[in-house]
């Protein structure tokens, strides 16, 4: 049986209590979260003042991790059925976004998270810089769950599979008397889409296709290492604008043995027809993609696209702080 899953980008804490449970009835089996998200949750949902209100007195970080933890716990018993069910029901949450090239804070940062949540279906989301590959394979190496995030390039997809399968080997060699069961860690790459499109759709007559066609030579090179802890995961799948349906990078991006988190309105659109996609070979894409754009116009977007991602989140944590 093809296995698909389909996760929800969004976490606020009453959402938790309502609205996440009906997601679940219908089949999502996953979440994940992003400083984004927290900013958009913490600073507009009345329910978090009287919270900020009661640790008062403590640094702003302090108080941003105690919110933030307490909902990331909240939905990690929420997913926790699915999890022991092994489908899925994982829950991210991402480390300090503004450590992302340095590789010592950012370690630090993830088992501080990992050890403070203290939740089996907890991934700790790394973004995919120089200084964070080494952070990914100590995660995996210590059997924490890992979501690689801010994927753009082939370049950044490779380094990051090389880093969590490297970590998974080590973590498997070190424990050799563990059976393939939960407490081996699991991992995606976070390969975001519609940026892409967002980015270039102005630029190119075909609109709407680069930020698929590079999500999906990735997810063949994930695919073909024939690895099932480490998954390919479709992230940035939101559509602005009516000229698409709401669920088009879901429908688009239904790839066997793949994740796909997509924000509410996508996931309200969707209408849970499984109609698998077969992925292009390298070669099709290639060819697509040389009609559209050139390599060095592609590259010049993947790195455009990974500062831009790096500053917004860190943009949105730094709210966060100045606002607590």
């Amino acid at each position: 049986m093809k296995k698909f899953s389909l996760w929800c980008d969004f976490i606020e804490n009453s959402f938790l209590d309502y609205n996440f449970l009906n997601l679940l009835s219908l089949g999502i089996n996953g979440a994940t979260s992003n400083p984004a998200i927290f900013k958009n949750a913490i600073l507009n949902s009345p329910i978090y003042q009287s919270k900020i209100a009661a640790l008062k007195g403590k640094k702003a970080k302090e108080i941003y991790e105690e919110l933030a933890i307490c909902d990331i716990q909240k939905a990690a018993d929420k997913l926790a059925p699915l999890f022991y069910q092994k489908n899925d029901g994982f829950i991210s949450i991402e480390i300090d976004p503004r450590f992302y090239d340095n590789t010592a804070l950012s370690l630090g940062e993830a088992k501080k998270l990992y050890t403070a949540i203290a939740k089996e279906n907890l991934m700790i989301k790394i973004p995919a810089t120089k200084a964070s590959y080494e952070v990914m394979y100590e995660l995996m190496k210590n059997g924490i769950n890992v979501n690689a995030t801010l994927i753009f390039s082939q370049e950044q997809n490779k380094q990051c599979f090389e880093a969590l399968n490297q970590g998974l080997i080590e973590f498997r060699k070190t424990n050799m008397n563990l059976k393939e069961k939960l407490n081996t860690p699991k991992a995606v790459i976070s390969i975001f889409v519609s940026r892409f499109d967002r980015l270039l759709n102005p630029k190119t007559k075909e609109q709407n296709r680069i930020g698929i066609l590079n999500a999906n030579l990735a997810y063949n090179y994930i695919i073909n290492q024939n690895e099932p802890n480490i998954r390919a995961l479709f992230a940035s799948t939101g559509v602005k604008g009516d000229d698409l349906s709401k669920d088009y990078y879901i429908k688009e991006l239904l790839f066997e043995n793949s994740v796909n988190t997509a924000p509410l309105d996508a996931i309200k659109a969707f209408d849970w027809k499984f109609d698998f996609k077969n992925p292009l070979n390298n070669a099709e894409i290639k060819t697509q993609l040389d009609q559209i754009i050139t390599e060095d116009e592609l590259k010049q977007s993947c790195d455009i696209l990974l500062q831009e991602g790096l500053e917004q989140f860190c943009i949105a944590f730094e709210e966060i702080l100045k606002a607590l």
